[in-house]
């Protein structure tokens, strides 16, 4: 990363290489870091806008950001820019997997932050059983246990592949149990469908709005139920198919980035639209500034 974005390379070495071995010796210290850590009183921040960043995407054995295949695969990198991004201005938590959450617990990253948890990574990136997206990280208790503030589940819906249902019902359970503990439940809906033996999205606006429409009836309340939507063609067409708060997926990582600001900033111009969760393309951008990076993007939150 660039020396704008360092963190007193050496101490946080030290800091990361203690990880191990505090949970070798001491795994209690997570339970202990969770319920300690400072909560925020409010989901949203002052501006009433939320800027969430992600790192869920290695527990799907997801590891590509750009032209770098295996970028997030070194742990010690992914934590060092996720500090970075955490210590930003405006950036207000951070969406991962219980591994990742636990060792920025650890860090003493996440206090007054909104910690997100991930849910669903059963479905690996690649697989033949990709569709069937099982509840493999945290679940319900968990998450309400630990003191986060919600948990997010990605649906893809594919109609022609059966295990589409099983991931709708234990989206629908998901969304019910947060609710009853207040918690955000944050749903990232896609149609999918296979190509050439690989899943891909549908990424038309006829495609987000039957995607967002059917994500909005998931489990026995939607009170606390959060979209998580890319940024397509003709946004408000899909935004006009919920009344729920929705937050734009970041995407894929560009070259163009004033071009990806310019969507950013006309989509959260939308009824709806509270915010940007963004994971890649924020931690590792193009010319490696994560601290850059992230402050363009908070700047184009109204």
């Amino acid at each position: 990363m660039n020396e704008g974005t360092d963190m007193h390379c050496g101490e946080f070495a030290e800091r990361i290489g203690a990880l191990t071995e505090i949970r070798a010796h001491r795994p209690q210290a997570v339970a202990e870091a969770a319920a300690t850590r400072k909560r925020r009183p409010s989901l949203l921040g002052p501006a009433g806008r939320l800027m969430i960043v992600a790192a869920d995407h290695p527990a799907r054995g997801a590891f590509a950001a750009g032209d770098r295949p295996l970028a997030m695969a070194d742990r010690a990198e992914l934590l060092r820019r996720l500090c970075v991004a955490l210590g930003r201005p405006g950036v207000d938590g951070v969406l991962g997997t219980p591994d990742v959450i636990e060792d920025l617990l650890l860090l003493g990253v996440l206090d007054d932050k909104v910690v997100i948890g991930s849910m669903n990574r059963g479905g690996l990136a690649g697989a033949s059983f990709e569709i069937d997206d099982r509840f493999t990280a945290y679940d319900v208790p968990a998450i309400a246990e630990r003191g986060l503030d919600g948990g997010k589940m990605l649906l893809r819906i594919d109609d022609d592949d059966p295990a589409t249902a099983r991931t709708l019902e234990s989206c629908a359970h998901a969304v019910t149990g947060l609710a009853r503990h207040g918690l955000m439940a944050m749903v990232e809906p896609f149609i999918s469908r296979r190509e050439g033996g690989r899943v891909r999205n549908v990424l038309t606006p006829e495609a987000m709005t039957r995607a967002v429409a059917i994500a909005s009836g998931l489990g026995a309340t939607s009170a606390h139920t959060w979209l998580k939507v890319p940024v397509v063609d003709e946004m408000e067409r899909v935004m006009a198919a919920s009344t729920l708060p929705a937050l734009l997926l970041g995407g894929e990582v560009t070259d163009d980035r004033d071009a990806a600001l310019a969507t950013w900033r006309k989509a959260l111009a939308l009824p709806g639209v509270m915010g940007i969760v963004a994971g890649r393309t924020l931690l590792y951008p193009p010319g490696d500034d994560v601290a850059a990076a992230v402050d363009a993007a908070v700047e184009v939150m109204p």
